[in-house]
C-alpha cells in the first residue's frame, strides 16, 4: 500500500482498501501539514501516521489542537478520533472510488 493509497482510504472490506480516487487525484504527494491547512485532518492524520516520524505527528497535533481548542490532545487520542492505528499489513487489493 502507497502512502497516497494510506492516507486517502475511506474504508476497508476484507483484504481490500477502498480509496477516494478524486481526493487521491487532487492532493496526492501533498505533505502532512499541507493536507491540514486544507482542512483534510483525517488525511493528514493518515500522513503523519504512515511517515512514523514522531516530529511530523506532533507538528499535526499541535496543529489540530489550535484549529480545535482542544489542548490536550495526543497522537494516541486522535488513534481513537479518527479510526486510525497503524498502517494495515494484510491489504491485497486497493479499490478506487
Amino acid at each position: 500500500m502507497t502512502r497516497d493509497e494510506f492516507v486517502f482510504t475511506i474504508g476497508f472490506q476484507g483484504d481490500a482498501a477502498i480509496v477516494d480516487k478524486r481526493a487521491m487525484r487532487q492532493f496526492r504527494g501533498h505533505s502532512t501539514m499541507e493536507l491540514a491547512e486544507q482542512g483534510l485532518y483525517r488525511a493528514a492524520f493518515c500522513s503523519a501516521v504512515f511517515s512514523g516520524n514522531e516530529r511530523e505527528m506532533q507538528e499535526f497535533v499541535a496543529h489540530f489542537s489550535g484549529k480545535t481548542g482542544l489542548p490536550d490532545l495526543t497522537a494516541d487520542r486522535l488513534k481513537m478520533l479518527f479510526g486510525v492505528y497503524t498502517v494495515p499489513d494484510q491489504v491485497k487489493r486497493i479499490v478506487t472510488i
